[in-house]
């Protein structure tokens, strides 16, 4: 396990101070997607090259509905590539994360799963770990994480387990559940995930009543040992949390308690303040469940269709002597300059634009070849819902059903000399400015640099 990164109890006083700007339950709804951008922005924008390893972030996009086709097919083809390399290297856990991403709400990747056999494959080096097992005095090949992991990618994807060496192995009191005398609590949350799934399937595999029990109070007991793992809202460390939450919301009563949920959240958007998911896998472990998901969503038909969209839909406008208009479908936290690039995907002729970056962050210089400029005074200035914005291309945050334009003024057929930007300006100082050849960001203006 990680060593347990506690938060500092001056930080968590001063962060309970401001309610406002807390998310106030465990499954993040509308209101509250802001403040799930840092991991999802970091998700997004990472350098992915490490195959299966990235797994975890092609399952979580896909579990919680983030829509993102090129890096989806991006870190399909990469997981891809290193199952038909390395598949006999590929450890059980590795080779269940990867079928778990593939096979995540109903998409084509089942083709490559059924294709390759990877379920059955799955199955033998599950066998592997049971074997080695029963004869290095109860060691797996790799360790619990993994081989519950495994469990629960058979037991989703309707593979091959004995029921009899579940109940023998997966019992709390195993020491595979410990590290050096202290419980995993990730290991301990897989387990749950993986048990509940195998309880969940016990008409299809024909369950005694005693095994349903016994597997019912495993779960009952590994989920009050990760309660007992618990301070200040996090269960074991940052890392393991995630997980931990999972396992909470498929076998305990922990959190109907809105206070437990508060508590949770808190701790958990603090450090994510704090930059310290700075690593997309670690992102991936903890968003599923702040979105209300579990692993075991994974093969449900709806899994990706959060009713809690993080999309958002607006209109976009450029004004020169004509209008050209388009809608857009940006993420929810996205500013201006996000729609200018949506819009010129969709049509560079019309929507084309150059920026330069700026002290003052970027600044629009262009758009359909019509560059603004200081000696003849014209500038693009941005507008939402028919007002100048107060702040810039990259600062100001869209709004769902936002009308945004962006407008060249004074229009091109106009005189600079006698209708100059500085004259037709609202904004005082950008006169004063423009008038001793100084540049400086007025509301809602694009001056060239």
């Amino acid at each position: 396990m990680r060593p347990p990164r506690q938060l500092p109890l001056m930080g968590l006083l001063f962060f309970s101070l401001i309610p406002s700007q807390l998310c106030q339950i465990c499954k993040v709804n509308k209101t509250d997607f802001r403040c799930l951008e840092p991991l999802i922005n970091m998700m997004l924008k990472a350098n992915y090259t490490k195959g299966i390893q990235n797994a975890n972030v092609l399952l979580t996009l896909r579990l919680v509905g983030i829509k993102n086709q090129s890096l989806e097919q991006q870190l399909s083809q990469q997981i891809k590539e290193d199952i038909n390399s390395k598949e006999m290297e590929l450890t059980s856990g590795q080779l269940a994360l990867g079928i778990l991403a593939l096979g995540a709400c109903e998409n084509p990747d089942e083709e490559f799963i059924h294709g390759d056999h990877l379920v059955s494959k799955l199955g033998d080096k599950f066998q592997a770990e049971i074997q080695n097992m029963e004869t290095h005095d109860g060691n797996p090949l790799t360790n619990y994480y993994q081989l519950s992991l495994a469990l629960l990618a058979l037991c989703l994807f309707n593979g091959s387990y004995s029921i009899t060496s579940v109940t023998y192995y997966f019992t709390p009191e195993n020491k595979n559940y410990y590290f050096e005398d202290q419980f995993s609590v990730d290991t301990g949350a897989m387990a749950v995930l993986a048990l509940t799934c195998v309880q969940r399937n016990k008409t299809q595999r024909k369950m005694e009543a005693s095994t349903e029990d016994k597997i019912n109070n495993y779960t009952a007991t590994l989920a009050k040992k990760i309660q007992s793992e618990g301070k200040q809202g996090l269960f074991g460390n940052i890392f393991s949390t995630g997980e931990a939450m999972q396992a909470l919301f498929v076998s305990s009563d922990y959190y109907k308690s809105k206070t437990n949920c508060q508590e949770t959240l808190r701790t958990v958007f603090y450090n994510i303040s704090q930059n310290a998911f700075s690593l997309p896998i670690a992102a991936a472990q903890i968003l599923p469940a702040l979105m209300g998901k579990t692993y075991l969503d994974v093969t449900n038909t709806s899994c990706s269709h959060n009713p809690a969209t993080l999309n958002i839909s607006v209109k976009y406008s450029v004004r020169i002597n004509q209008t050209s208009h388009t809608e857009v479908t940006v993420r929810k936290g996205s500013v201006f300059l996000d729609v200018m690039k949506a819009a010129q995907e969709k049509n560079e002729t019309l929507f084309r634009f150059t920026v330069e970056e700026t002290s003052w962050g970027p600044y629009v210089t262009s758009v359909q070849g019509i560059r603004a400029s200081s000696s003849d005074r014209t500038y693009w200035q941005l507008l939402s819902n028919g007002q100048p914005l107060s702040q810039g291309a990259g600062s100001y945050v869209v709004q769902n059903g936002d009308n945004l334009e962006i407008l060249f003024f004074p229009p091109p057929t106009s005189s600079p000399a006698l209708q100059s930007g500085a004259e037709r300006s609202s904004c005082p100082l950008l006169r004063a400015l423009i008038v001793n050849s100084q540049i400086h960001p007025c509301p809602g203006l694009h001056e060239p640099v």
